[in-house]
């Protein structure tokens, strides 16, 4: 397994030939007035070629905005990616979004995703930034694994954001907290 950060001229639609976003979700967290409720909330996600290639339009202008994406690859072929967003957000200008984080399904629990956020950690603190902003998808598996590296519910929420994505969870990672763990 090794890790890069991608340039924008390896970010095409050949890099994700093998690449399998397929998440079977049954459960997923609701946030009803102040309190967050699990919902059996049953869907199958599998993107295909439009969603791919969307993918590649929004992480190559990720990189020619000053962002950064970083991939996982075993044997060559991607297994998984992160992307760090360069626009700080927030009401102190404080934040940086993690703006994707994806493993391919097959890949999955093998500790990629802890090095992606790891790497994209890193990348965010370089750029200045205290805090990562994550909208992350609202499944069961999902959360459990934004909350065990330490992510936590963001306390100002970008609306923006939460209007592209109603059911996501507005999650925050204090930067401090990532240099304290190493």
């Amino acid at each position: 397994m090794f890790y890069k950060e991608l340039a924008k001229d390896e970010i095409n639609l050949a890099l994700f030939k093998s690449f399998n976003r397929y998440q079977k979700v049954e459960k997923c967290w609701r946030k009803e007035k102040e309190d967050w409720d699990l919902k059996e909330i049953g869907f199958i996600e599998k993107w295909g070629i439009d969603e791919y290639k969307e993918l590649v339009q929004y992480l190559q202008q990720t990189v020619k905005t000053g962002g950064a994406v970083f991939g996982a690859f075993s044997k060559e072929e991607l297994v998984g990616f992160a992307s760090v967003e360069n626009e700080f957000i927030g009401s102190g200008k404080d934040y940086l979004q993690l703006s994707s984080m994806h493993i391919s399904s097959e890949s999955r629990g093998l500790g990629i995703g802890k090095k992606l956020f790891a790497l994209a950690c890193k990348k965010a603190k370089e750029m200045g930034a205290r805090k990562l902003y994550i909208s992350a998808h609202s499944s069961q598996e999902t959360m459990a694994f934004y909350h065990k590296i330490g992510c936590v519910e963001a306390k100002e929420y970008n609306m923006k954001l939460v209007a592209e994505e109603p059911y996501d969870c507005q999650l925050e990672y204090h930067l401090l907290d990532w240099y304290r763990e190493r």
